[in-house]
């Protein structure tokens, strides 16, 4: 049985969008891409039949893992969050001890982790430090280097 994916409204959100855009638009445009380059003539050395082909493979794959983690996703709905405890879907504002410096970020899980420097995943040593605790709190995180690192926990918001 495949494992439940504790996700926000908004990644879900999101997931289904890519979803979409990606059996509509982008299936349509490598189709096309497939037609034409098959009019090149000889498919053996077609580098733009093997190229489509291959964006085809990868589109076809991402398609099938967004289904396969949008069928298992559990939405953590903002009634079920808590101002008082971070969790997913909670906004954390924090002091890193050592450097003095406050730091804000979402917590989200790692099915809808981006490039988004504002966000950290519920799997990273930061993320999974930080969850169950409460304002106020110190919380130590080891990082991969075996450094531990403390930060407090100054506000959780929704």
């Amino acid at each position: 049985m495949a494992q439940s994916l504790m996700m926000t409204e908004q990644g879900y959100q999101e997931m289904k969008r890519e979803l979409d855009e990606l059996k509509t638009v982008k299936r349509q445009e490598i189709s096309e891409k497939i037609r034409v380059a098959r009019g090149f003539g000889d498919l053996s050395e077609n580098s733009e039949y093997d190229e489509a082909k291959n964006e085809q493979a990868l589109v076809e794959a991402r398609i099938l893992q967004l289904e396969e983690q949008l069928k298992n996703a559990k939405i953590i709905s903002a009634e079920n969050l808590s101002s008082e405890v971070v969790s997913v879907g909670t906004t954390v504002k924090m002091l890193d001890m050592e450097y003095n410096e406050e730091l804000t970020y979402r917590i989200v899980s790692a099915v809808e982790s981006n490039s988004d420097m504002n966000t950290i995943t519920d799997e990273s040593p930061v993320g999974k430090a930080l969850i169950g605790h409460q304002a106020g709190e110190v919380v130590d995180v080891t990082v991969p280097s075996g450094a531990v690192i403390k930060f407090k926990i100054l506000e959780i918001s929704l």
